[in-house]
């Protein structure tokens, strides 16, 4: 997809002048288009889309997808206990705690809101687990729902070849199914939930620019990945019916695997986040299609040489492995790159300019997409709303709600 960046670099110029910088936005028109096309792939699957917040981090856009969605769209996957309770607190119900914590203050927090009526469901991945959980629902006489993790890597040669992330120690079906009845025999214990998240084709590009052999290559892979994850996930399906567990929901999937998830029979809804921001690491995928819709802008405040200019800040570094695509993606104006010997840094951030880059002058704004998505909210208090060319209110982040939950 080309996301036509030279012709809105004019317009958000225009847009933001005379706002101070740096601020962060949302392209509302585009944000509101990803919503609708995410909806789209399950019109024929009957799957639902659980909407994993910590892409978001804006209780006033998570309730935008819900309201602009409707009934495609039910359930947050959260990413802590605090934040899931907050959300709570916020309006937000049916929420599913995506990673696993026994801290007390956490499992304690979360009997207390379970108390209180709230859908709370918490992960679980190793009996551990199930019993701290078990302990705190003892201690207030509730009952906590639990969702099991399930790995979802790709091994087809054992633990010699491992496709994905590290995240549950439980992958084949007789070790889910002997946590599930560890779970299902644990007092204070309802088993709601199955999950996993096929990292190797969610969030893995397959449509990058001049890389046709590796397109290829790379969309291969994911077939055989999803092939071998159909079937052991029917299998676990199965294992459990069997065993006389039933349960509300199969989770699976994520922005970058919509389709191939919702195909999926076991899977009863699929999970989307980073596609209604479409961050700069979810840009290029085959089978979906997002519009670019958050940005932040920094002030031009050098011109240290012909060819070069230094925005004030900048440093806004995405997690994971250490590479270029982990910085801030110069998007507007189009043909800018980082100079090696310094990158994004904090406080400012050179940028050399191609021959037929339009060059900003002192104090004009550059437009930058971060890496991942939610991650750009722990930088600013607020989101600036764009509609139809025009700036239409604020949407305060997490962090302009004071929270800071990892």
């Amino acid at each position: 997809m080309n996301p036509g960046f030279t012709a809105c670099y004019e317009k958000y110029r225009q847009i933001f002048s005379g706002c101070r910088l740096p601020l962060a936005f949302v392209d509302l028109d585009n944000f509101d288009k990803n919503v609708a096309f995410v909806a789209k792939t399950q019109e024929k699957t009957g799957k639902t889309i659980r909407i994993a917040s910590k892409s978001i981090r804006s209780p006033d856009l998570i309730r935008r997808v819900f309201d602009m969605g409707g009934n495609a769209f039910r359930g947050i996957l959260s990413f802590t206990v605090e934040e899931a309770c907050f959300l709570a607190d916020n309006g937000f119900d049916d929420i599913v705690v995506a990673y696993p914590s026994i801290q007390k203050t956490d499992l304690a927090l979360a009997a207390e809101k379970t108390a209180q009526g709230c859908n709370i469901c918490l992960m679980a991945d190793c009996r551990e687990h199930l019993a701290a959980i078990s302990s705190a629902a003892r201690d207030t006489g509730t009952i906590i729902k639990v969702c099991l993790d399930i790995d979802m890597s790709f091994r087809p040669f054992g633990k010699f070849f491992h496709m994905g992330v590290r995240r549950s120690p439980v992958h084949g079906v007789d070790q889910a199914l002997a946590l599930a009845l560890a779970a299902k025999d644990m007092p204070g214990i309802q088993l709601a939930g199955i999950m996993g998240y096929e990292a190797q084709i969610a969030s893995v590009n397959d449509d990058l620019p001049c890389a046709g052999i590796k397109n290829m290559l790379i969309r291969a892979f994911k077939k055989i990945s999803a092939r071998e994850l159909a079937g052991r996930r029917i299998a676990i399906a199965d294992a459990l019916t069997q065993a006389g567990i039933s349960i509300e929901f199969f989770n699976g999937g994520g922005s970058g695997s919509l389709v191939s998830t919702g195909a999926d029979t076991a899977v009863t809804e699929v999970t989307a986040g980073s596609a209604f921001y479409a961050p700069g690491l979810f840009r290029y995928f085959h089978e979906v299609s997002f519009l670019p819709s958050a940005f932040f802008a920094l002030q031009t405040a050098r011109i240290p040489a012909p060819g070069i200019i230094t925005c004030q800040g900048g440093g806004y570094t995405a997690s994971g492995e250490v590479n270029v695509n982990r910085l801030p993606w110069p998007v507007m104006p189009e043909g800018m790159s980082y100079l090696p010997m310094e990158g994004a840094g904090e406080v400012q951030t050179p940028l050399k300019l191609a021959k037929k880059c339009r060059s900003p002058a002192i104090g004009d704004p550059v437009f930058f997409q971060h890496a991942k998505a939610g991650e750009l909210c722990e930088r600013f208090n607020c989101l600036y709303l764009v509609e139809q060319g025009k700036i239409a209110g604020k949407s305060r982040t997490y962090r302009g709600l004071g929270k800071a939950f990892l």
